[in-house]
């Protein structure tokens, strides 16, 4: 198979959807790899490494998307790739569909078929291509947060962790999940005053026997996350609905409950956000204001620090890129119900059922087309 690997052109993008050793890879099982010229110098890649590796550097995305049988990108294609792209080009990527309704439209009239990372499930029913860059993005999210919590960026002026004789600022994560955990981690870590809601009793004891007293735990209700948001100074949104747009937890009349110049980073952006004055941002333009609360919606987080999330990217998603790119993608998909999940688009037909209740679209069962 012809595979491509375009360079990423969403705004500040600068993670590559293969790593040199991922190319080697594939060109070592015999397959042909068309890499764009410096589609991995924003996560320091050179064009050398990857033609040591067997790959073919190649110059402009034309080239590529010309060329290849299968695109393997990062994140979801922009209105000019999909454009760029031939019809049903195999498309391996982050699509992230429920909020983006234009994509959607745009994949189905182009009849691409669309494997998107954040649906495949494994055999525990976990999400292990969207789990390296939700580790990424929850640590980064405290990151963030307390960078925005100083009063020239814009918050309340406070540090995360304290001093003594002075309280640390009270992190809310709302969501238990793999982004929840990692931004508990490193909100621990910090100092910080941390408390965590979720809907699963099982998660919350799950959190409970890892922290302990170091953390608190609620169960989500609207009554619970407007009793945290008073006194919060910073909230993660961490909620995951797979497939899906992300529940509004808090509304925008909830925001004149929390304090002037506490922030909000939502992490749920991508699947339209859990806060219901949350849109996305980029690292160009990363933050906005409603009611005197600071917003960071940022879609591409990862993206900030693409060295590690290539590598880590790379390191999840490459045994399935062989399997397609081996078996093809029927069979590839018709060996693994966890991998058949990630068909969202084929041929002009919605393949992914949250995305087609939540767009008003008539679903067909991806097994039907293999």
């Amino acid at each position: 198979m012809i595979v491509g690997c375009p360079k990423e052109i969403k705004n500040n993008e600068n993670r590559v959807g293969l790593t040199p050793a991922g190319a080697k890879a594939l060109t070592g099982a015999g397959h042909t790899v068309l890499v764009e010229l410096g589609a991995g110098l924003g996560s320091g890649f050179t064009d050398a490494e990857y033609a040591n590796a067997g790959a073919k550097p190649v110059e402009g995305a034309k080239a590529v998307f010309d060329g290849a049988e299968m695109i393997i990108k990062v994140k979801e294609p922009q209105k000019v790739e999909i454009e760029a792209m031939k019809e049903g080009t195999l498309l391996f990527t982050y699509l992230h569909l429920a909020p983006d309704p234009e994509q959607t439209k745009a994949l189905l009239s182009k009849k691409i078929t669309g494997v998107a990372y954040e649906t495949i499930t494994d055999a525990q029913g976990k999400l292990p291509l969207l789990t390296p860059m939700s580790e990424v993005a929850g640590r980064m999210a405290v990151q963030i947060g307390a960078q925005y919590l100083q009063k020239t960026n814009g918050g309340r002026g406070m540090l995360l962790g304290g001093v003594p004789g002075v309280l640390p600022a009270h992190v809310v994560v709302l969501g238990g999940g793999v982004v929840g955990i990692n931004a508990i981690k490193i909100a621990v870590g910090m100092g910080a005053r941390v408390t965590v809601l979720d809907k699963s009793l099982q998660t919350l004891r799950y959190l409970d026997d890892i922290f302990g007293n170091r953390i608190e735990t609620l169960w989500s209700s609207d009554a619970h996350v407007e009793e945290v948001l008073p006194s919060a100074d910073l909230v993660i949104g961490a909620v995951l609905v797979p497939g899906a747009a992300a529940p509004r937890l808090i509304t925008k009349a909830m925001l004149k409950l929390m304090k002037q110049g506490s922030v909000i980073v939502d992490v749920a952006v991508d699947q339209g956000g859990c806060v219901e004055t949350t849109h996305a941002t980029t690292h160009a333009d990363p933050i906005y204001f409603v009611d005197g609360v600071l917003h960071y919606g940022v879609a591409n987080m990862p993206g900030a620090v693409p060295r590690t999330s290539t590598i880590a990217l790379t390191n999840a998603t490459l045994p399935y890129a062989l399997k397609l790119a081996n078996l093809g993608w029927k069979k590839a998909l018709a060996s693994d119900p966890g991998f058949m999940l990630g068909l969202n688009t084929h041929a002009g037909y919605m393949t992914c059922e949250p995305v087609a209740r939540g767009q008003k679209l008539d679903y067909t069962d991806p097994s039907t087309l293999l």
